[in-house]
Formats: C-alpha cells, sequence, structure tokens
C-alpha cells in the first residue's frame, strides 16, 4: 500500500479553510465523499486508473491548535498499489496535489512538512 503524508501551517482561520479545501480538491478532479468541520475524505473519480491505484486523500483540520490566524492541516494520501517504483501513480497525486496548495492563492503557508 502506497502511502504520503504531508503538513502544512497555513495563515487562514478554520473555519475558512475547510470549505476552500474542498473547492480546491473538487477542482484537481477529486471527488469529496465525506466531509466535516475538521475532516476531509476524497478520491479520484473512477476511470482514468485502474480500482487498485485509486488514490484517497484524508485531510485532517488541528481544530486544538487553530487561532485566528493560523490553522494546521494534515494530508494523507493513499492506495493498494505498492510503491514498487519511486514514481507511482500515489506519489504523482501526491505531489499534484501538495503543489496545488502550495501555489494557492487563499492562504500564505507559514510551515510546510512533508513525508
Amino acid at each position: 500500500m502506497a502511502r504520503y503524508t504531508c503538513s502544512y501551517i497555513v495563515s487562514l482561520p478554520i473555519n475558512h479553510l475547510q470549505p476552500l479545501l474542498i473547492e480546491l480538491l473538487q477542482e484537481c478532479n477529486l471527488d469529496v465523499q465525506y466531509y466535516t468541520s475538521d475532516y476531509i475524505l476524497a478520491r479520484e473519480i473512477p476511470g482514468s486508473v485502474p480500482f487498485s491505484k485509486f488514490v484517497t486523500i484524508e485531510v485532517l483540520i488541528d481544530k486544538s491548535t487553530a487561532t485566528e490566524t493560523e490553522t494546521k492541516m494534515s494530508l494523507v494520501f493513499k492506495n493498494e498499489e505498492l510503491p514498487l517504483q519511486v514514481d507511482n501513480h500515489c506519489r504523482q497525486v501526491f505531489e499534484f496535489i501538495k503543489q496545488v496548495i502550495e501555489d494557492c492563492r487563499h492562504w500564505h503557508l507559514t510551515e510546510t512538512l512533508a513525508g
């Protein structure tokens, strides 16, 4: 199972972050399947890759450390594909979404941690 994670601290209040993230994920051709005020579950739309390569993205918004100006979020990208190659499909989706988040004009990234 391929799995990649990254975390960000963004200069945006928590109540503004979740709607912007949902919109951003949908613009990246991902289907937002479930969300709450501190959690978002999105998945690739069927048809573009085999089922085992479908990437699921979980976004965790940390309410406990959020302030009026900054919010921490963590993303987990995973699929059933064995990461036998460095440049596998899950890694490609991870790198693409990570770049979209870093380039987003709706917020300023205070801190980035990718793993």
